[in-house]
């Protein structure tokens, strides 16, 4: 039985990029096959010299091809697409680096490049994971909570933006760097979670030192020139206070929802009520309010509240929100995040695990906008 190399090609229709999640047949990527039963031939465009999952493209190709009657042996042949075709997939997929100018950062552009995610019709739910303070876990709940959303078979990105401690990448246990393709940044992703950080630009002993304007600079880069694709949620993790990028952030994404993490001690919560208190300021939705470190359940099956108890519900009331979740204090939950294992992912039945997965429900359901972009009568 004889195979054509239209049928070649359409078993490979299903087959995505691994970073673009785009078929690599609309990519354009399939640039000739060659059927000689047992074997087929198949060549493969790369968008990049170098590609760091270019194993992986040959592993679904393989699989694909391997289906069809009569295939015993797959033969891949890889080539890069030249410059011209980069700049064309980039221009298809996320449109002109230096796209149309219009007004600036109040109406959700910066430098007149466009914010997708400060357009009413985006779909995105962009949420600021904030906090008064450092130390009470706002980048382990950001990193988990974006893990327990991906599990509700929702796309999820996250933007590292506490850009003196950025830590998410290592959190989520992304082993790649962003791949560029013509000026469009594609973020790198594990356990279902894209991200972008200061971190991947870098090095880890290296400070950042960096005035407003700088910062503003790259959010506004890790906002418009990084491939995001349309995701159901993105997370960004704020670094703690109020400070400049706290305000660029409400400029550019002026739909944003604030959530505030704290611990249950009365003195987190008294900093934390800053973070919310300062959103309502710039005009930003404080949505709800996450305790972390709520308690620790020794082996005896005893809860013990090592810090104290009630700020998390304290505060809720204060900034007339609800208390989303209360995150329990468990060594599991530090271990993930430094093995890049969160444990969302790792053991989503444990009771953190469990936690997470109940925030994430209440945010996607219950927290839900209740009023939605009309695109047929322009209005909300």
């Amino acid at each position: 039985m004889s195979i054509s190399r239209e049928q070649v090609v359409e078993a490979l229709q299903p087959v995505q990029d691994p970073e673009l999640h785009r078929s690599i047949v609309d990519l354009e990527m399939v640039r000739s096959v060659e059927v000689d039963l047992p074997a087929v031939r198949v060549q493969i465009a790369l968008t990049v010299p170098g590609c760091p999952l270019r194993h992986e493209i040959e592993r679904r190709v393989t699989e694909a091809v391997s289906l069809l009657d009569g295939v015993d042996r797959v033969e891949l042949d890889f080539t890069v697409m030249s410059d011209e075709e980069r700049a064309a997939l980039r221009e298809r997929l996320h449109g002109s680096p230096a796209s149309s100018a219009g007004s600036q950062a109040a109406h959700g552009h910066a430098e007149g490049r466009q914010i997708p995610f400060a357009d009413p019709s985006s779909r995105t739910r962009v949420l600021l994971v904030a906090s008064g303070k450092g130390g009470v876990g706002k980048s382990s709940v950001s990193a988990n909570l974006a893990v327990a959303l991906a599990r509700r078979a929702k796309s999820v990105g996250v933007v590292d933006a506490d850009v003196w401690g950025f830590s998410i990448p290592r959190m989520l246990g992304v082993e790649q760097p962003p791949v560029v393709i013509d000026e469009m940044i594609v973020p790198p992703e594990a356990h279902g979670v894209r991200c972008i950080s200061m971190g991947f630009f870098v090095e880890d002993e290296q400070p950042v030192i960096w005035r407003g304007p700088m910062l503003h600079k790259a959010l506004e880069q890790f906002l418009t020139d990084v491939y995001w694709d349309d995701p159901d949620f993105l997370l960004i993790d704020l670094p703690p206070g109020t400070g400049d990028i706290a305000i660029s952030l409400a400029q550019f994404l002026p739909r944003a929802e604030v959530y505030v993490v704290t611990t249950p001690q009365p003195a987190a919560q008294r900093v934390a009520q800053r973070a919310g208190f300062m959103a309502r300021k710039v005009q930003l939705e404080v949505k709800g309010v996450i305790e972390n470190m709520s308690w620790f359940t020794g082996d005896d099956g005893k809860r013990y509240e090592l810090f104290g108890a009630g700020g998390g519900q304290e505060l809720a009331e204060r900034l007339g929100v609800p208390l989303v979740g209360q995150i329990p204090l468990v060594p599991a939950l530090r271990e993930g995040g430094d093995a890049g294992r969160p444990i969302a992912a790792s053991d989503p039945t444990s009771e953190v695990g469990e936690s997470f997965a109940a925030m994430a429900d209440t945010i996607d359901v219950e927290l839900a906008p209740t009023r939605r972009f009309n695109p047929e009568l322009n209005l909300l």
